[in-house]
């Protein structure tokens, strides 16, 4: 039989290499997740980041947050958040490829917006708003174990991650440690951090109103938290607030 060549060899053994420390990191991702059934995670990739972005940028550490269990959240922002953020969290398994497909096509005819933008004026500085189509679970797996960068493979990861969450803890235990963890501001974090910082009361006693507002907010906490009264958040957080009595919490 002919001799496999040395490089053939070599390659065969790293990519073996490569594939062990795959399912190693895999391993050590899945115990983690399955001990959230118990033990209240203390920070995030995310915050840890954000928290170094802003002691590097500006020499300041800005970090609040307070962990308080479910029965200590108002059903209203339960409700709120599922409402705006992922309509179908109790019913899909983690992934909404209709939510995907629909933002997909609404970033392409965006791009398409702007091309045609640009050769009609190629001097205007214009940049494409992209639309995300990622569920609650999505949205937790990338804070919790993941950088920012968008890469295939890091979202071929969160979508690994995002399978394991749902496989190994209750939806209800998802959507606590996601309300314990989202930014609300700049190092803001976590319901009860929002609601003392904003409306100046606990996460158990927020309004359908102020539960609405705290969930307009989060696809950019940090642009809405200058002005968490303004027309754009008043008006869509009555959108939603008429949308919390159709939500069904897990």
């Amino acid at each position: 039989m002919r001799a496999r060549p040395a490089w053939l060899t070599h390659l065969m053994r790293v990519l073996a290499l490569l594939a062990l420390c795959t399912l190693a990191l895999q391993i050590v991702f899945a115990a983690r997740i399955a001990l959230m059934n118990v033990i209240d995670p203390q920070s995030t990739t995310f915050q840890r980041s954000e928290a170094w972005r802003l002691l590097v940028e500006e020499h300041r550490i800005a970090w609040s947050q307070t962990w308080v269990n479910a029965d200590r959240i108002s059903p209203h922002l339960k409700r709120a958040v599922i409402a705006s953020e992922d309509a179908g969290f109790s019913d899909h398994g983690g992934i909404d490829w209709d939510a995907i497909e629909k933002a997909w096509e609404r970033n392409q005819r965006a791009e398409d917006r702007i091309e045609k933008l640009k050769q009609r004026q190629p001097a205007r500085p214009v940049v494409a708003k992209v639309v995300g189509g990622s569920t609650i679970s999505q949205q937790l797996a990338k804070n919790l174990f993941l950088s920012g960068e968008r890469t295939v493979l890091r979202k071929a990861q969160e979508l690994v991650l995002t399978l394991m969450l749902e496989a190994l803890l209750p939806k209800a235990r998802l959507l606590e440690i996601y309300l314990n963890n989202v930014e609300w501001g700049e190092g803001l974090f976590g319901a009860q951090a929002a609601a003392r910082h904003y409306f100046r009361v606990d996460a158990a006693r927020l309004s359908v109103a102020q539960a609405a507002r705290l969930a307009v907010m989060l696809p950019a906490p940090k642009r809405f938290e200058k002005n968490p009264g303004s027309p754009y958040v008043l008006g869509r957080s009555a959108t939603i607030a008429a949308r919390m009595g159709d939500v069904e919490l897990p």
